[in-house]
């Protein structure tokens, strides 16, 4: 019913303004007496099977909502009804901040893709703490955290540190989102000295706390064979939990989407299916060159169960949706969940 009713109403209008009517339509049904109950029935799959247990923590299920679509942490216990085994709020920034000028979100629907230039877009820290106190512990919570776009190069630390340490109380896990292309002043983050930095500080401030959290660094799919070297190396060196693979991209090669069209769009990143082969390869690389020695968050183009088992196979032990949820529905999770359940039944 979503992709043959529902789908091409909601496409018909601008995309940024479907996400927030989406929100809201979710968060009003869900105040329904028994609607949360409809949707556990409809779309959550519970089966010991499908339990992963990576860096310290259990999740439900491997299947995840990648960072971006519940940036405030207003809508992850109504999204918990939807059968993920774990939500990442985010990008999360000191301060709020309203991002690019708009139109900055831009369907591609032939090639079954999102190009945005959201630029950290959020309510800020203090806003997303005060929505996460609210949290029902219906399953993992990653806090995806970024620096204010006009925060100076000397500062970037400060600004992914004060971020750590108000949410540690709150959140399950942390991802150091260092490879978004949408932010300015973009290229020390990319460079392997800061992030050795960056990652150290942040590494230090967990160890003040009683419970350390799994720190995670995000990369974009991009990185050629050297610059993925480098992040296997980064990761030996610092001991950091895990890698998410991959962020979004600014290749536009072999989009069915004209050349008018992506002029008419601009800069932006990419995710959909166009990057789903070129995220799960920078997955394959990274599991073969570190010999599986740390976790794999797999995410990027995954628009059935098919592409989820892909990514698992390539080396992923975890997978996230985002645009795939878009364009093919919350039953999507549910279908991804059923299929590896098969899977476990035919070994």
């Amino acid at each position: 019913m979503y992709k043959a009713l529902i789908r091409p109403i909601l496409f018909l209008f601008d995309p940024e303004k479907v996400h927030y009517f989406t929100f809201s339509l979710i968060r009003n049904l869900s105040k329904i007496p028994g609607v949360k109950s409809i949707f556990k029935a409809m779309y959550v799959v519970e089966d010991k099977q499908l339990e992963r247990e990576l860096f310290g923590l259990k999740f439900k299920n491997p299947v995840g909502l990648a960072a971006g679509f519940d940036k405030n942490a207003v809508l992850y216990n109504e999204l918990a009804n939807f059968g993920f085994g774990f939500i990442e709020i985010g990008t999360v920034t000191p301060k709020a901040q309203e991002g690019n000028p708009k139109q900055r979100l831009f369907r591609l629907k032939d090639d079954k893709g999102i190009i945005n230039r959201m630029g950290f877009n959020n309510d800020g820290l203090q806003a997303a703490i005060s929505q996460l106190k609210k949290n029902k512990g219906q399953l993992i919570i990653g806090g995806n955290i970024g620096k204010n776009t006009q925060t100076l190069p000397e500062n970037y630390t400060k600004d992914y540190l004060e971020c750590f340490n108000a949410l540690h109380p709150y959140v399950d896990y942390f991802v150091l989102n260092v490879s978004c292309p949408n932010v300015g002043s973009h290229a020390k983050l990319n460079d392997k000295d800061y992030l050795l930095e960056l990652i150290s500080t942040v590494q230090k401030a967990n160890a003040t706390f009683s419970k350390q959290k799994p720190i995670l660094l995000k990369i974009a799919p991009d990185l050629n064979d050297v610059q993925l070297d480098e992040i296997v190396e980064l990761i030996a060196e610092t001991n950091l939990d895990g890698v998410i693979a991959s962020n979004t991209s600014i290749d536009r090669t072999d989009l069915k989407a004209s050349d008018a069209r992506l002029n008419e769009i601009g800069n932006g990143g990419l995710s959909g299916q166009p990057i789903k082969d070129k995220s799960t390869k920078v997955i394959q690389y990274l599991a073969e060159k570190s010999n599986k020695s740390f976790p794999i968050i797999g995410v990027g183009g995954i628009h059935s169960a098919t592409d989820a088992l892909a990514k698992l196979e390539a080396g992923a032990d975890l997978v996230q949706v985002y645009t795939g949820f878009i364009y093919e529905g919350p039953s999507l999770v549910k279908q991804i969940n059923k299929a590896l359940l098969k899977l476990n039944c035919s070994n």
